[in-house]
């Protein structure tokens, strides 16, 4: 049994600190640049679409900023929504932490969508990068949840439960961690393997990101304990279930109609 006592500041200087959550995103964003112009250089403009490494470079600005007011506004809008209400200047306080991966999402649509309007590439094959490179910004974040001791799971007695000081005495599940293993690092090798043995199809990735991760996230939010402003929803569903089902629907959607279209 461990007994959770990592401090969430990495570097203290006093006026400033360096927080594992904000390394986390730092790190993420730039490892994802960096292999996502691999992915473009390798699979993508092999398969004459024209999406450029410069283009790419540029479209990390759209990213940064579509994560931050999507994650932003998502948890406001899906989980707090009352209290940001009563508190609207609060919205802007982002260091308070408050983020949504599902609100971040659409966010990353969104700018992806602009993006490609204004440079004439394909919403489709941004996306696709976008999804081939985004499990490592999610593995590395779960973690960051972890140290953080925040987004904790339910009460359990398995012998590699953890305790999290900070909420109780019990024993429960490390959820950050199973999030990390299956959002992140089994997504990434899923899709990566997908993307580099297959001749390449457009749209592919991005649809099979939202299926899989709709239902890794699904299966976390069995062992993890939902948001305490929240609740459960119908039972025991709770709000990130069924944002991931909504994720899941629109996935299959997709991969639906882009077998249809290589059929003829």
């Amino acid at each position: 049994m461990y007994i959770h006592n990592l401090d969430p500041v990495l570097f203290d200087f006093g006026l400033i600190s360096i927080r594992w959550y904000s390394l986390s995103y730092i790190l993420g964003i730039l490892i994802g640049w960096w292999y996502g112009k691999k992915i473009i250089s390798k699979v993508i403009n092999k398969n004459e679409n024209n999406l450029s490494i410069s283009e790419f470079d540029d479209l990390i600005t759209y990213i940064v900023l579509s994560i931050i007011l999507g994650g932003r506004l998502g948890y406001v809008l899906f989980y707090n929504y009352n209290y940001y209400l009563e508190n609207p200047f609060e919205i802007l306080m982002i260091w308070k932490g408050g983020m949504s991966f599902h609100g971040a999402l659409l966010g990353i649509i969104l700018g992806c969508y602009i993006f490609s309007i204004k440079r004439g590439v394909k919403t489709f094959v941004i996306l696709d990068v976008i999804a081939c490179v985004s499990p490592i910004g999610i593995f590395l974040g779960r973690l960051a949840n972890f140290i953080n001791g925040e987004l904790y799971g339910k009460v359990t007695t398995l012998p590699f439960g953890i305790i999290f000081p900070k909420v109780d005495n019990l024993t429960r599940h490390p959820s950050q961690l199973y999030e990390a293993f299956l959002e992140g690092f089994l997504l990434f090798i899923i899709l990566n393997f997908i993307l580099f043995s297959r001749d390449y199809i457009k749209g592919l990735s991005s649809s099979l990101f939202l299926i899989l991760y709709g239902v890794f996230r699904i299966i976390s939010e069995i062992f993890r304990e939902p948001d305490t402003q929240v609740g459960y929803i119908m039972g025991q569903l709770t709000i990130g279930s069924i944002l991931s089902f909504l994720m899941v629907l629109a996935g299959a959607t997709m991969l639906t109609k882009i077998k249809w279209a290589n059929q003829k």
